[in-house]
């Protein structure tokens, strides 16, 4: 008999109507396994972080229920609090305090005793290059250093549920992979990610399952797998060993120039890149690489919204 998976959140019909009557939420319900990294995606405004503030209980929901680890927040939040760790989208602490004093009061409020949590203070703040400033006053660190140091508070009392609320946003490239290279490391340890992004290319690449919302509504919810594989066409860009002066005219694909070895190529659920190899290197020409045009989760999501779904 196959093993149930257990739940580390579950949303059941969750609305919420602000005092002016704004509708945030519309009966959302969606489920994360334990061990999952979850996205919720959708454009800025759709109700991502309405939902993440319900789940942490900074915002009240209007109906519904949220369970974390089988604890439901209406009957025992202080319990369920303990297994989450939340990084908001907005930094939130005394910019007059060092981060070494910030981690060590964050740990307090969670009953950690300063003599068992010193190591792993050092071990967070080190792994994400934050120990030589661990002494420093917050106000004189960067953006990008403050953006590290809210992770390591989330992180430091070891939550089992971890809420990213937009945490890459705002800082530069190189950052925003390394961070989110550690990000998945805790996720491959065993603790559970929920990342809400409008950056969909993060969802693709760090995402097993995702959830769409949208206007306050979930419109999809599927593996990122699955929504990849709803794509009808997908284009790719080849880069190509010799210059080319027109684009080569092979049944069944469509190519077009982007300069003298260069070419964009349209593949669909039918053709495979091994088929349209095997025919470019009969017409004499050899590809050296390729690499997708546009994100995949990127084109789904413009899909949707322009078959009226939202």
């Amino acid at each position: 008999m196959m093993k149930k998976l257990q739940l580390a959140l579950q949303i059941n019909k969750l609305n919420k109507i602000y005092s002016d009557g704004t509708v945030a939420l519309k009966s959302i319900s969606f489920e994360v396994n334990k061990g999952d990294f979850f996205g919720l995606l959708g454009p800025n405004g759709a109700g991502k972080t309405t939902a993440i503030e319900i789940i942490t209980s900074i915002t009240n929901k209007t109906s519904g229920s949220v369970t974390i680890n089988n604890i439901d927040i209406d009957s025992n939040f202080p319990l369920a609090k303990k297994k989450l760790g939340f990084v908001p989208q907005e930094l939130n602490f005394n910019i007059f305090e060092t981060p070494l004093q910030i981690i060590l009061k964050q740990a307090g409020y969670y009953g950690i005793m300063r003599k068992d949590v010193t190591s792993r203070a050092e071990y967070l703040l080190k792994k994400l290059r934050l120990w030589d400033k661990k002494d420093t006053p917050c106000r004189n660190l960067s953006g990008g250093m403050k953006r590290r140091l809210m992770i390591v508070r989330a992180l430091i009392h070891e939550p089992e549920l971890l809420l990213l609320d937009e945490p890459t946003a705002g800082i530069d490239v190189e950052l925003r992979r390394e961070m989110l290279s550690f990000i998945k490391e805790i996720n491959n340890s065993g603790t559970t990610i929920i990342l809400t992004t409008h950056y969909l290319e993060e969802a693709e690449s760090l995402c097993n399952n995702v959830a769409i919302i949208d206007n306050g509504e979930i419109i999809k919810k599927s593996s990122v797998k699955d929504l990849i594989k709803t794509l009808d066409t997908e284009t790719f860009i080849l880069n190509l060993e010799n210059n080319i002066s027109t684009a080569p005219k092979i049944l069944d694909y469509n190519f077009t120039m982007i300069d003298s070895n260069t070419l964009a190529v349209e593949i669909n659920n039918k053709q495979n890149l091994n088929d349209l190899f095997s025919k470019l290197s009969k017409s004499k020409i050899k590809v050296l690489s390729l690499k997708n045009k546009a994100n995949r989760l990127e084109e789904y999501f413009i899909k949707l919204t322009e078959n009226k779904i939202r």
